[in-house]
């Protein structure tokens, strides 16, 4: 699984608008549970030289985030990016073409407020434009009317039609959320550390004072009741693992240091579960390679001499590679296999430890070859596990058979043998709603692969969540698979319909 998301905690808009009246100005009212959030600029309406604006305030459960992080349900800094995504509403009101929208950390603490009256603004609470929040004590207005904010960071979203939603990496700031998580209201936020008091959204620039109108750009709140509308917070990763035991290679000329690497993994399985080996735990482990006995059932002889690469397997030390630590229970070894005079049918990688041995492994390495032509190459996928509905709170690992299309057998080989599979090292999903072909979960085919397949000797797999679906609908898998001769991710026919059920 490498989606994770959560729906905003907290959201609202503040103004300083004229109310119906043009007398009055709106700053203490509330929208805290409108069904929608809204961003303007009107200029002239009052008078000659008025100007009325509107902001988003939103926020989101950094601490559900961090509780994620120290579960292991999403990777420590570095490896992982965070996006803000929210969604166009739409309206019979002018809408503004061709601006920005700035977005930065509220640096005071905040209340949502239950007003929601965006229209005649006959709802007054915190958070308004002039107060933040409201306690025993008394309200707590903002250093600034409109909202307190952070210099930076400051990201920006940028809209050409109007129509379009927001998708921002907010990484940055959602790590210096996670690093203040233990910062006190009293402490200063450091330049790397902040409280989570969520986000201000506002037209970016000079647009708020502008001799000219941006009316009115909207956004579903959190209280929409369309379940793929509300603004989240999205965890994006590359969880995948191409494990190159049924794909493996001799090295050759044809190919790169890195691409002639093969990495293998181990799965330490105890009693049905994935367990870290006890000796081992989040250390480093170590392979060794051997060469078969003489009926190739089992290691034998002395260690084989592998490549050396100053990091997996080291010069002074040619027969080990040193492996590591991947998640719970699974450990992976990389190196470069040199083929000898007459080529080996069979290796067998023996995982170690000091003198203690944790598995021995088969593996069937192959050759690279050259070609003489630039082939089209066509394949047939199927879900060896499909079933027809999951429940919304499993997560479910998908199974992706793969072989040549134009696989043909005669009679004889049809009766004796299984189409043979074949290994696609680079393939995406997507996830779409059948009913209105939404899409809800899009390809992750640029910077983060979030959607990359994973590999092993039995084919491409994958993990999805259900919860980031809603339940009693039908949804559909396409997968695309990576075609080097056009640099491009083409999708392919089949499609894999399931539906989810509440629980």
């Amino acid at each position: 699984m490498a989606i994770k998301r959560w729906v905003a905690d907290a959201d609202t808009t503040i103004t300083n608008a004229y109310k119906q009246n043009m007398r009055t100005r709106a700053t203490g009212s509330n929208m805290g549970l409108a069904d929608s959030l809204e961003v303007f600029h009107i200029y002239g309406q009052q008078d000659s030289g008025s100007s009325e604006n509107a902001r988003i305030l939103i926020k989101f459960p950094i601490s559900n985030v961090s509780s994620s992080r120290n579960s292991g349900d999403i990777p420590v800094s570095g490896n992982v990016d965070f996006y803000l995504k929210m969604f166009n509403v739409e309206h019979p009101f002018t809408l503004p073409r061709g601006y920005n929208l700035a977005i930065s950390a509220i640096s005071k603490s905040w209340d949502e407020g239950s007003g929601m009256d965006m229209d005649s603004y006959s709802n007054s609470g915190s958070a308004n434009w002039i107060s933040a929040a409201s306690a025993s004590s008394g309200v707590t207005n903002w250093t600034a009317q409109g909202g307190d904010y952070h210099t930076e960071p400051v990201f920006t979203a940028s809209f050409d039609n109007g129509t379009e939603d927001i998708e921002v990496n907010i990484t940055d700031l959602v790590e210096q959320w996670l690093s203040g998580a233990a910062l006190t209201a009293a402490q200063t936020d450091g330049a790397y550390a902040k409280q989570n008091y969520g986000f201000g959204i506002k037209l970016s620039g000079t647009a708020e004072s502008a001799l000219s109108s941006s009316y009115t750009k909207k956004f579903s709140a959190r209280g929409t009741e369309f379940f793929f509308k509300k603004p989240v917070l999205e965890a994006r990763w590359n969880s995948s693992r191409q494990d190159d035991r049924g794909n493996l290679y001799y090295s050759s000329s044809l190919a790169n240091s890195e691409d002639n690497l093969n990495t293998v993994y181990l799965y330490n399985y105890v009693r049905g579960q994935l367990r870290n080996i006890p000796s081992v735990g989040t250390g480093l482990v170590y392979v060794s390679v051997y060469s078969g006995s003489k009926d190739n059932t089992e290691p034998s002889g002395s260690r084989l001499v592998l490549v050396s690469d100053g990091t997996h397997v080291t010069s002074d030390n040619a027969y080990v590679v040193t492996g590591g630590y991947v998640s719970t229970g699974i450990y992976s070894a990389s190196f470069a296999l040199t083929a000898a005079a007459t080529k080996l049918t069979n290796i067998f990688e023996v995982w170690h430890s000091g003198t203690t041995q944790y598995h021995t492994g088969t593996i069937t390495p192959q050759t690279l070859q050259g070609s003489n032509m630039n082939p089209t190459t066509k394949y047939a996928m199927a879900v060896s596990n499909l079933k027809s509905s999951y429940n919304s709170t499993e997560t479910a690992r998908f199974r992706i058979s793969t072989r040549l299309k134009d696989w043909s057998p005669n009679i004889y080989s049809k009766a004796k043998n299984e189409p043979e599979l074949s290994l696609v090292e680079s393939a995406s999903y997507r996830v779409y709603r059948v009913s209105d072909n939404m899409n809800v979960v899009p390809y992750g085919t640029s910077s983060t692969y979030h959607t990359l397949l994973s590999y092993d000797i039995s084919g491409s797999y994958f993990d999805l969540d259900m919860s980031l679906l809603e339940p009693d609908y039908s949804y559909a898998i396409k997968i695309a698979l990576y075609n080097g001769a056009i640099s491009s991710f083409i999708e392919q026919d089949e499609t894999f319909k399931f539906r989810v059920e509440p629980v």
